[in-house]
């Protein structure tokens, strides 16, 4: 059942994003969907999971490899 819970918040969150982007963060469906992803990270919550056992990457540890490049120097 708790991984169940797990697979449904990241379905949702998936789901979610792809609304998003497709749509725009104030399109109605990307807001329901917005709110059935919340819902179930916070069902998977209540059940004892972390909110990192909702996302399918770990935290990433060091920096990235290759920085940013300082914004407004040249040459």
């Amino acid at each position: 059942m708790t991984t169940a819970l797990i697979r449904a918040a990241r379905a949702a969150q998936h789901r979610a994003a792809r609304a998003v982007t497709r749509h725009g963060l104030a399109h109605p469906v990307a807001l329901a969907l917005l709110a059935v992803a919340a819902t179930a990270a916070a069902r998977a919550w209540d059940t004892g999971h972390l909110v990192a056992d909702t996302h399918l990457t770990p935290a990433r540890k060091t920096p990235p490899l290759m920085p940013n490049p300082p914004v407004g120097r040249r040459g």
